[in-house]
């Protein structure tokens, strides 16, 4: 029992600290693969096997559906992660000038993804659907390489910021 009463309020207020910040940890670390994941698998799986197995136009088109559906669970992890973060660190540090570094850093690089992610969605992707409903394929091919690039930052960017997190590393 660890000396502790569990019928004591201070027992049961760490039971519940506890309790909430693993909620809030999963809901946190859930966005972030979601988000990472599922940039790593449109770079490294889906974009060379679409390459492989379809034409340009095909190619096209496969990634004007693709983004919408993935970008939707990107807005989630956009919006839950900062929800989550603040929270944990007010469970955790007890406020943000408590916090440690690599924490700062994570939320700067958070503000980097979100950057290039609503640079994608709001710039590439319409002219990408543009190009596609007019067949104006090279010009989709132009626009696709775009977003590729700027995906490829952003995972790379992802990756850094998941590798942070879990080393904690002190800075």
């Amino acid at each position: 029992d660890h000396g502790c009463d569990w019928s004591s309020d201070v027992c049961s207020s760490d039971l519940t600290r506890m309790t909430a910040f693993a909620l809030v940890y999963t809901l946190h670390v859930l966005a972030a693969l979601i988000w990472v994941g599922g940039m790593f698998f449109a770079w490294m799986v889906l974009r060379p096997a679409a390459g492989v197995a379809l034409e340009g136009p095909a190619r096209l088109k496969l990634w004007v559906q693709v983004f919408p559906r993935f970008f939707l669970w990107v807005w989630v992890a956009v919006l839950v992660l900062p929800i989550t973060g603040v929270g944990m660190i007010h469970l955790q540090f007890a406020g943000f000038e408590l916090a440690p570094r690599y924490v700062q850093v994570m939320m700067g690089l958070y503000v980097v993804m979100v950057a290039l992610f609503i640079r994608i969605q709001a710039l590439q992707l319409p002219e990408l659907r543009r190009a596609v409903v007019a067949e104006q394929w090279p010009e989709g091919a132009a626009v696709l390489a775009r977003i590729r690039r700027l995906v490829g930052i952003n995972l790379i960017v992802g990756l850094v910021l998941v590798a942070v997190a879990a080393t904690r590393f002190g800075f």
